[in-house]
């Protein structure tokens, strides 16, 4: 009976922090179908009292959505792209390689990862400065080109991997970059597939470094499209801003909903020791 009761309280406890996990986006997604009245009542309306999709029509011509929305992809999938080729190869040297001044460079990985973002930036503006390449895709793209993150995540993957199978490995002709394409990230799939995960999100909804570099709607991304949506309006149609808002959160959503067992799966075979 006790242990009914402690498992019962356990379940309303989750129930209830999920609730308040999940009601934001609720909320954001039922007043984006609601008209402007709806928005502001003395009680809440829990439900629109009609589905008005033309919010949605609304908030997309309200700004140039269509090139933020192709902005953000671009620049997100360039990102994605090199840092899993950068962060698998350093990964690689990393766990499967012995070299003078491997755990220096390691140290200066875990360094990285201790030192928040946002003190690199202006060194970084500083460069892409020098080099012309502000207000551009380059501008936005190259900073990211590497992350220690992934290095180190991939990093501890790798070395779940027993040696025993890279020498089976080098016997059959499977040595250095066939071993890694091959054997190591297959087997190191869920956590690749859950640190693409994360990078994606990040870079999908970040907002500082857009704002600081960019400064035409041709190179802005959504985020910052969308707070320039906020701001041009004279008094806020706050059902648009949801509508709009939806543009933003809602393909990151549907990837996570296809792809959140590999968070799952990446912690039980990819683990986090030597």
């Amino acid at each position: 009976m006790k242990h009914a009761v402690l498992r019962a309280a356990l379940y309303l406890t989750v129930l209830v922090l999920a609730a308040i996990a999940v009601m934001p986006m609720y909320w954001v997604l039922v007043s984006a179908f609601k008209t402007s009245d709806e928005i502001f009542t003395p009680t809440p309306r829990w439900l629109p009292a009609g589905l008005h999709w033309q919010n949605f029509a609304l908030a997309w011509q309200g700004a140039a959505f269509g090139r933020y929305f192709i902005n953000s992809l671009l620049v997100t999938a360039a990102i994605l792209v090199l840092q899993l080729v950068t962060s698998s190869l350093a990964a690689f040297a990393l766990a499967r390689r012995r070299f003078a001044g491997r755990g220096l460079i390691l140290f200066a990985v875990i360094g990285a990862l201790i030192i928040p973002i946002q003190v690199t930036f202006l060194a970084n503006f500083i460069t892409l400065q020098h080099f012309g390449w502000l207000d551009s895709y380059a501008a936005l793209i190259a900073p990211f080109a590497a992350s220690a993150f992934g290095t180190f995540l991939l990093r501890q993957a790798f070395l779940a991997v027993p040696e025993a199978l890279e020498d089976a490995a080098r016997l059959d002709g499977c040595t250095g970059l066939s071993f890694l394409w091959h054997v190591l990230l297959p087997l190191s799939r869920p956590t690749v597939l859950a640190f693409a995960l994360v990078a994606l999100v990040a870079h999908w909804n970040d907002y500082f470094w857009p704002l600081i570099v960019t400064n035409r709607d041709e190179i802005r991304t959504l985020p910052i499209g969308l707070a320039m949506f906020v701001t041009q309006e004279v008094t806020t149609d706050w059902n648009l801003l949801m509508a709009a808002t939806l543009f933003v959160a809602a393909p990151m959503l549907v990837i996570f909903f296809f792809t959140q067992r590999y968070f799952i799966r990446s912690h039980m075979h990819a683990g986090l020791k030597r």
